[in-house]
């Protein structure tokens, strides 16, 4: 049997460093929110692969459709010959983007090239340059993804000079002191000192920040940009790669605040496991582009478009707005009872089954402990549980189980994580106790 550690040893002298792993844990097989490693260790999975499998590991209905596609066949490169899969998928997706007006979809292979791709459009739309962004915002590890997003370590570093024109606003975090009226003055700022807005292309924000920190965008601030947007002229970009496909309890995060974006990025979730993005908007900004100013030789694969079409099928019959919705106020609640027990947490937030919990040192927000959430992803590991870190200080621990988990592994995982943060926590309280 190959261990772990014999494919870790593997691992380091093939793969470069700069591709991290969470856990030294290479996995065999899945089902729904459960996964096995090759040693045939099992894990309740409340990573999902970064937010892609909202309908679970192997979905039988979404494995099905594979199957049934992978008989017929495997790819053409749409730009060549068309698939009605294609065409299906992205009216499906055209009909379920928030708005009246009529929609386009263009399919791509990676969230990356989602954003690049919106930013071009929203480039060749307005014949406008700069961009803004959001501080603490991730939209992918291109070139062009990096500079738009907000955090340097580990994303940015090393990799300049970024591309020129783009500014960043603070992200609203009521935690950390910063409001909506810090953004909207900054943005005031910007365009007094910094760029014109007649010369920005668009405005992009995730409505819920995901690297980032798990910090929902105000409604209050989602529709001033779609007001200044409207008045200068600027493309407004909803990046729903990781917020999108039901995680929050809606479709999209951003019709939690009743507004319509221009533009949306979608990837992650949309196929269940097999590589899709999109990038669906307004058609008449969509359109702006001519023919051949667009496009990607695997992008819309009839293998991912089959699986996007499963994927709905799924999110309709299994009801998984509602699920997330359910799945977030469980967690929420028994994250937020761990307050009461260890100063180390300062604050449980979620949108839908979007749930954070940041760690902290004697509860101050200023006082980020990065350390100690480093260790609880792998106390947790050590015990079956897989989880995430993320933040802009990197002491936030992001929770996204698949939406089809059942209730009695959601328990049993909330139940790993407690004694994982016991083991990584207790010390200190016995400590001080003692002191």
């Amino acid at each position: 049997m190959t261990s772990n550690a014999e494919l870790h040893a593997r691992r380091q002298q093939a793969v470069p460093r700069g591709v991290s792993n969470s856990l030294a844990v290479y996995a065999e097989r899945a089902s729904n929110a459960e996964l096995w490693d090759v040693e045939g260790r099992r894990y309740i999975d409340f990573a999902s692969g970064i937010s892609v499998l909202n309908t679970g590991h192997v979905h039988p209905k979404v494995s099905a459709a594979i199957a049934r596609q992978l008989e017929k066949l495997t790819h053409t490169c749409f730009q060549v010959t068309p698939t009605e899969s294609y065409v299906a998928l992205a009216e499906a997706l055209n009909a379920l983007a928030p708005g009246a007006g009529p929609k386009k979809t263009i399919f791509l292979t990676t969230g990356a090239e989602a954003v690049e791709n919106a930013i071009k459009i929203a480039r060749f739309h307005t014949r406008r340059s700069a961009v803004i962004s959001f501080s603490g915002g991730f939209h992918g590890r291109t070139l062009a993804c990096i500079s738009l997003t907000g955090k340097v370590q580990p994303y940015k570093a090393g990799f300049g000079p970024m591309l020129p024109e783009i500014f960043h606003l603070p992200f609203p975090m009521p935690y950390h002191g910063v409001t909506v009226e810090d953004t909207l003055e900054a943005l005031e700022q910007l365009f007094k000192a910094d760029v014109d807005p007649a010369r920005v292309a668009a405005i992009i924000i995730e409505p819920v920040l995901g690297e980032g920190g798990f910090y929902a965008a105000p409604p209050e601030l989602l529709k001033r940009l779609r007001s200044l947007c409207d008045t200068h002229g600027i493309v407004l970009i909803a990046d729903e790669i990781q917020s999108g496909f039901g995680r929050t309890g809606r479709m999209f995060a951003i019709e939690h605040s009743g507004v319509e974006p221009d533009l949306i990025t979608i990837a992650k979730s949309v196929a269940g496991g097999v590589p899709l993005s999109a990038v669906t908007g307004k058609a008449e900004i969509m359109d702006a582009p001519g023919p051949g100013g667009l496009g990607g030789t695997f992008a819309g694969s009839p293998l991912a478009c089959a699986a996007g079409l499963a994927v709905l099928e799924v999110m309709r019959e299994e009801q998984l707005l509602k699920r997330a919705q359910e799945i977030g106020r469980f967690l929420s609640s028994r994250l937020k009872g761990l307050q009461v027990r260890f100063p180390c947490v300062g604050e449980v937030r979620n949108s839908g089954a979007m749930v954070a919990l940041e760690l902290v040192k004697n509860m101050r927000a200023d006082a980020p402990d990065a350390e100690l959430t480093k260790n609880l992803v792998q106390a947790a590991g050590r015990r079956g549980l897989i989880i995430l870190s993320c933040g802009v200080y990197s002491n936030v621990i992001r929770f996204l189980a698949p939406l089809t988990i059942p209730d009695a592994l959601l328990k049993e995982g909330c139940h790993l994580f407690e004694q994982a943060l016991e083991e990584v926590a207790g010390p200190a309280l016995k400590a001080r106790a003692a002191g």
